[in-house]
């Protein structure tokens, strides 16, 4: 599979879940939820309103915490704790 197949495979596995979907809530991890996930860095949370959680981590092994680059000029990332 090259990699804009794979691209295209991801985008609409992903586009089928969340297109549509509303954020409800925004939050930081609690201490919990770092120690759930063995990280030592709390990312934000998404909460959609289906009650998906979406938060960034730093790898697809989800190794630490991850934060958010953003085109917003006022909130140019949105940075682990």
């Amino acid at each position: 599979m090259t990699d804009e197949q794979l691209k295209k495979q991801w985008s609409d596995e992903v586009s089928e879940k969340l297109v549509g979907r509303e954020i409800i809530g925004v939050r930081y991890m609690t201490q919990e939820e770092i120690e759930d996930c063995c990280w030592f860095n709390a990312a934000v949370i998404l909460k959609l309103d289906d009650g998906t959680l979406l938060y960034p981590q730093s790898d697809d092994e989800g190794n630490n915490a991850g934060s958010i680059a953003t085109t917003n000029k006022d909130l140019p990332v949105i940075p682990v704790i």
